[in-house]
């Protein structure tokens, strides 16, 4: 994993989210009359466009679903943004990955001025040369929309990068612009999930990820090609 530029996706990659976006979500959810008690039966929403979700996941039409979206905001860009945390293990993976000289980014289908808020507020913003996102609009929430404007934006070659998720918009996206993807298994997408979109490696702990770069884990990266 010799790649000089890294990619990262946000939510189950680099923090958990899970707290903040699925409060959010009920709360969305409770607005249009929908009550939801669990709590885990949102986990779903953690990583895909939520728009997108809001519709497959209660039969919305889009109108209906915006509308969700918007009831979600109105709690997520006051509270929910801070019901979250970094993973154990991410500073220290990213103090190395800089040492090394890689070229950082995030790629997130989160809106870019709550994805910057949350690097901001929990303190890793200063690792990242810049943090790619969607619009408000809904504009690039597509993994596939999204790495392709950061690649052209940056003026990157594919084969420099490496993309880093943990649900399989982040895989496809990689693939479907010439980027390695490199699946983690520690956040929010199943093994099945993941090994489904035949990533070039496979880490299910942050621990093994961090090894690989370091070239002292042997056998820790799971080569699936």
């Amino acid at each position: 994993m010799h790649h000089s530029t890294v990619l990262f996706d946000l939510d189950g990659t680099l923090t958990d989210p899970r707290e903040g976006i699925t409060r959010s979500v009920q709360f969305a959810l409770a607005k249009l009359g929908i009550d939801e008690p669990d709590l885990a039966a949102l986990e779903h929403f953690i990583g895909p466009p939520l728009l997108q979700c809001f519709m497959a996941s209660y039969g919305l039409d889009e109108a209906t679903a915006w509308q969700a979206v918007n009831h979600y905001r109105e709690r997520f860009k006051v509270t929910g943004l801070y019901e979250n945390r970094m993973f154990a293990g991410v500073p220290s993976l990213l103090d190395a990955l800089q040492a090394q000289g890689r070229t950082l980014y995030i790629a997130t289908s989160k809106p870019t001025v709550f994805a910057e808020e949350i690097a901001r507020h929990f303190g890793f913003d200063r690792y990242f040369k810049r943090i790619y996102g969607s619009e408000l609009d809904g504009t690039r929430t597509n993994k596939v929309e999204l790495l392709a404007h950061l690649l052209e934006s940056e003026g990157l070659a594919p084969g420099s990068a490496l993309m880093i998720g943990d649900r399989k918009h982040d895989l496809i996206g990689a693939r479907s612009n010439g980027v390695q993807a490199v699946a983690v298994g520690y956040g929010f997408g199943s093994r099945e999930e993941l090994l489904g979109e035949a990533p070039a490696f496979h880490f299910e702990t942050l621990e093994a990820l961090h090894g690989a770069f370091m070239g002292n884990a042997p056998g820790v990266a799971q080569s699936l090609r």
